[in-house]
Order: structure tokens, then sequence, then C-alpha cells
């Protein structure tokens, strides 16, 4: 089983996920390309550090592990997702799949937010309907506007 450490410095299990008792804080899946992993750290800190709870798919699993019980946890446990857009991202199968699933789960009306960290050639059709927010060329200031973002209050449909 998993363990990390929450913003709170309490130990976080893939069971507690499921707790909606256990977190007081948004739950967050930061969904990217694992060739974005260095930009996906610092936006990971900074949501972290605004006391959100956010799982990370790189660094929310060990060896052993098994990924996709793994991701389904997190999705399901997510009140929000984070999508990191780069040219290898929207190439990529799952990160497509992901996506999809957050569109088709009105928990997330207002709390998906897509932000480009890399140009893109272009945004996937898929998230036509929704403001992506473009930092690639300042990460740090994008990311608290990241922050602000998750803050709102979704609209209602």
């Amino acid at each position: 089983m998993t363990t990390k450490n929450g913003p709170s410095g309490r130990c976080t299990t893939l069971a507690h996920l499921a707790d909606p008792d256990y977190h007081s804080a948004v739950r967050v899946f930061l969904s990217y390309h694992h060739n974005d992993a260095r930009t996906a750290a610092m936006i990971r800190k900074t949501l972290e550090r605004a006391r959100f709870e956010v799982w990370d798919p790189i660094g929310g699993l060990l060896p052993g592990d098994n990924l996709h019980e793994a991701l389904a946890t997190a999705l399901r446990s997510a009140q929000a997702i984070v999508v990191l857009l780069s040219p290898e991202a929207i190439d990529d199968p799952s990160f497509r799949h992901e996506i999809s699933y957050a569109l088709g789960e009105s928990r997330f009306d207002g709390r998906l937010v897509p932000v480009v960290i890399r140009p893109v050639p272009k945004v996937p059709w898929i998230l036509g309907k929704l403001q992506v927010l473009d930092i690639h060329s300042d990460v740090k200031r994008g990311s608290r506007r990241i922050v602000e973002a998750l803050r709102r209050k979704p609209t209602a449909a």
C-alpha cells in the first residue's frame, strides 16, 4: 500500500483516499505525462502549501503497487482534477482517458483545470468548452493561478 505525507503532515495511504472523513482539504488529482514530472512537482508543492491534498501518479506510487487500481481509487476520491498539457501528454491515451473520465463526472463540473505547461500544437478538442490556463512562460506565477481556480466555488451546470 502506498504511503505519503499530506499537507497536514499526516501519513496518507491509498485506502484513506476513499475515506471522505479523513481529509479536511480538497483532494486534487494531478494528471501529467512522466516527462513533465519536474514541473508537476513544482505545481504539487504550491497546491500542498495552499492546503490541497494532492495525489500525484508518479510520486504517489511505489514499486509493486497496482497502477490501475491506484489510479482508479485516486480518481474516484478526487474532488478536482488538474491536467497538465504538454506535447507528450496530449498524445498519451491514458492521459486522454483521465480527461474523458473527468468530463463524464458531474462532480468535476467547474473542478477540471486544464493547464498548458509547455506549448502544444492544439489543445485537445475535448477540452474545448473549458477555459485553459497557459502557464508555460511563468510556472511559479501560474501555479498560484491554479490555486485561485481551485478555490473558486464550482458553478452549477
